[in-house]
């Protein structure tokens, strides 16, 4: 019976939502709001040049009024949430009164902000923020839409768009798409996104090898990335998971030996 019992509470943990989610979600917020202050900064000592166009001057004019209209906008993460995130001395503003009616509020100010933004680097930002939000809702379709909008947008190097794969798989993973989430989790490692995001992509892929019933292929792939990702929060993940499938049956290949040191000759 406590064998079962077990098994039962492990197969209920995997059907939660990772804590990494949340937590990268926090972090992906988190380095949004920072950035306005980065795109205020900037624009500021190019709009202070000396010789640059009109139409260069209004362009980064409206860079940072849109900057600074995105924090006013980002402004509604920090109001208090009753229950959850309590009011702090000084604050002014009515508490939430649940995470469901401050992204509700969050959603209706972003769509807005990128209304009436379109076209600056604040307004692709802002559409992050705005997946992340819709995806909490259950507003799957939305928080794919933003999303996409995000990656068309957004710079080829910009650190976040490991974090918009992610939630765009994530979304897809929602409505049962597990080939095209799979796909989204699989850019992940091109796109980058820092140690924090490091393996996430194969973790994510063995997550739906799972959920398509391919626990043998499943294990392959979770095996290779503690090997590929070790010490990593890829790692950890997938070595649960790695655990719960060797109490089904499946079975687990080994590790990989890792990668010999290279002596230099000289």
């Amino acid at each position: 019976m406590a064998g079962t019992k077990t098994e039962k509470i492990r197969q209920q943990e995997l059907r939660q939502p990772d804590t990494f989610q949340k937590v990268g979600a926090d972090a992906r917020d988190w380095l949004i709001q920072r950035q306005k202050f980065i795109g205020i900064a900037v624009a500021v000592v190019i709009l202070g040049g000396i010789g640059v166009a009109i139409a260069s001057e209004v362009s980064k004019r409206g860079e940072v009024e849109a900057s600074q209209a995105l924090g006013q906008a980002l402004a509604i993460l920090d109001r208090p949430v009753e229950g959850v995130q309590p009011a702090q001395p000084g604050d002014t503003e009515t508490p939430f009164k649940s995470l469901k009616e401050r992204d509700e509020a969050l959603v209706t100010a972003l769509t807005e902000f990128r209304k009436a933004h379109g076209g600056t680097r604040s307004a692709t930002t802002a559409a992050l923020s705005l997946g992340e939000a819709q995806f909490r809702l259950g507003r799957f379709a939305d928080a794919q839409t933003s999303f996409g909008e995000y990656l068309k947008g957004a710079a080829q190097n910009d650190p976040l768009r490991a974090g918009a794969l992610e939630g765009q798989g994530y979304a897809l993973e929602a409505e049962k798409k597990f080939d095209e989430a799979t796909k989204a989790f699989e850019q992940m490692g091109a796109a980058g996104g820092g140690e924090f995001l490091a393996g996430m992509g194969d973790y994510h892929k063995g997550r739906m090898l799972i959920a398509q019933d391919k626990k043998e292929e499943a294990a392959a792939v979770l095996s290779k990335v503690s090997t590929d990702h070790a010490n990593t929060t890829a790692a950890r993940l997938s070595s649960e998971r790695l655990a719960v499938l060797a109490s089904q049956g499946v079975k687990i290949p080994a590790p990989a030996p890792a990668p010999a040191a290279v002596t230099d000759a000289g």
